[in-house]
């Protein structure tokens, strides 16, 4: 099961279904509550995850097709966009320090 320091992660993905808006607002969620620190957060579809990403976050609906398209990635499937706990310990991680698993 992969996992990731969070000293070593520089780019996270937030990975959708095509037209679904409200990842990009998820995204944007996380750009904010992660600056300051040098983390780059990317939206893309989930059929296009770059090979650049360190972690994969992503509806748990679309899950087996991120782990399809990144098998090596570490993926948080989230539940809801906003508020979802999975996120939230994401967040809580990138800024206490800790691991993040698959």
């Amino acid at each position: 099961m992969p996992s990731i320091d969070s000293k070593d992660v520089k780019k996270i993905v937030v990975a959708c279904d095509a037209g679904m808006g409200s990842s990009v607002m998820l995204a944007s969620q996380l750009r904010k509550a992660l600056s300051g620190l040098s983390i780059e957060v990317k939206h893309t579809p989930v059929n296009a995850i770059p090979a650049d990403a360190d972690i994969v976050v992503c509806h748990a609906g679309l899950a087996a097709r991120a782990k399809a398209t990144a098998p090596d990635k570490v993926l948080v499937p989230f539940q809801v966009f906003i508020g979802d706990p999975a996120v939230t310990r994401l967040i809580a991680t990138m800024k206490n320090g800790g691991t993040v698993d698959a």
